[in-house]
């Protein structure tokens, strides 16, 4: 009535090839926060620092690419924001 499956070939066991035990790659350093390394303001009346945080097309570029921490992200989308609302930065651009 049932017929035996073939078992199905496995992986071998012990640390992957590609980056040791959990399968990482390496360790890597994260970025420091600028503004917690130069105590600098975040102003959305200073374009020229909030352009760094935006992309030509005008996203908000998101913390893991920036390097800033979690306070200082808020700030930055917070005054992005503003500094739209004030027409200082484009939403998009076209």
């Amino acid at each position: 009535m049932y017929s035996a499956r073939p078992k199905p070939a496995s992986r071998p066991s012990g640390p992957r090839r590609e980056g040791g035990p959990g399968g990482r790659r390496g360790q890597f350093r994260r970025k420091p926060c600028r503004f917690c390394a130069n105590k600098e303001e975040i102003d959305f009346k200073n374009i020229g620092l909030l352009r760094n945080f935006v992309t030509e097309r005008g996203k908000i570029l998101p913390r893991r690419v920036t390097g800033n921490c979690a306070r200082h992200q808020r700030s930055v989308i917070r005054a992005v924001k503003r500094a739209r609302a004030v027409a200082l930065l484009p939403y998009a651009t076209s």
